[in-house]
């Protein structure tokens, strides 16, 4: 079986406060999009590998989580091996590593006809990670708590997406540990966002999209996102954002030329430049 495992967009992205627990209650209104890993799953023995070798292939591996999470959920011994053809970014904001474990998720569910709803799928994801539940579900949502809580949303009318990795990592422990809550003082409009997909405004919604985590960014990694969001809008975009905690940044584009034209031209800078659509 082949498996899609479709990378997500924070459209917004807000920090609500921190938990008793040491997480924090977070707000997000998140959209899949089209790049995406190809997951290729077959009967086995419980291996796996990927097409980037430094990439752990053992419990290290959400995808290795997701199936024996789901064994344990179902009491169902499956095992397969796993091959993951990765086109997402990782370490990127972009969830590749939840999506390929939502995708195997969905994928052992349907080959062994366990019969469970994507709700009780994206149960099983959050022993798995924060943001598999919502990849488990996809496409237009609002995410609350740790990103368990899914409420769907009005789609985000299809539109093109430009997405830009530069070449530098961003710890999220570092960030979140950077994050004052005092100090937060501007904020996505989550309900104007959420007005917006149900009106289908895409250049309302683009205007709305905002990512608390780029004020809590290092001054230096905050100049070079900003110069990215910059040149997107510079291009045509209805809106830019950094998704996630970063480093990628994303626009939202109503036309295809004036997309191509952004990936050009931010390609002549930076390697990990992809043109996509929403899902």
């Amino acid at each position: 079986m082949q498996a899609q495992a479709f990378a997500k967009l924070n459209l917004t992205l807000d920090i609500l406060g921190k938990r008793e627990d040491g997480y924090h209650d977070l707000q997000m209104v998140m959209q899949s999009i089209a790049l995406a890993d190809t997951l290729t799953i077959t009967p086995g023995e419980g291996r796996m590998d990927t097409s980037l070798s430094y990439l752990p292939s053992d419990d290290r591996n959400l995808a290795q989580l997701a199936a024996a999470a789901f064994r344990a959920a179902t009491g169902l011994e499956v095992r397969v091996d796993i091959t993951i053809d990765k086109r997402i970014p990782v370490c990127a904001g972009l969830a590749g590593g939840s999506s390929d474990a939502a995708a195997v998720l969905r994928a052992l569910n349907e080959c062994t006809n366990a019969g469970l709803t994507p709700e009780q799928l994206a149960k099983i994801g959050e022993q798995v990670g924060s943001d598999v539940p919502y990849c488990v579900m996809g496409g237009t949502a609002l995410a609350e708590g740790r990103g368990e809580r899914l409420t769907p949303l009005p789609p985000l009318p299809a539109c093109h997406v430009v997405v830009c990795k530069p070449p530098f990592p961003i710890s999220t422990p570092q960030l979140f540990a950077r994050v004052d809550m005092k100090k937060i003082v501007r904020r996505p409009d989550t309900a104007g966002m959420i007005a917006a997909l149900e009106a289908a405004d895409l250049a309302g919604a683009a205007r709305r999209m905002y990512n608390v985590f780029e004020d809590v960014l290092e001054p230096r990694r905050r100049v070079q996102i900003d110069e990215i969001k910059a040149r997107l809008i510079d291009c045509g975009a209805l809106g830019a954002c950094m998704t996630g905690s970063g480093p990628t940044v994303f626009g939202l584009f109503d036309g295809e030329a004036a997309a191509r034209l952004a990936a050009q031209r931010l390609g002549e800078q930076y390697r990990e430049v992809f043109l996509t659509q929403t899902v």
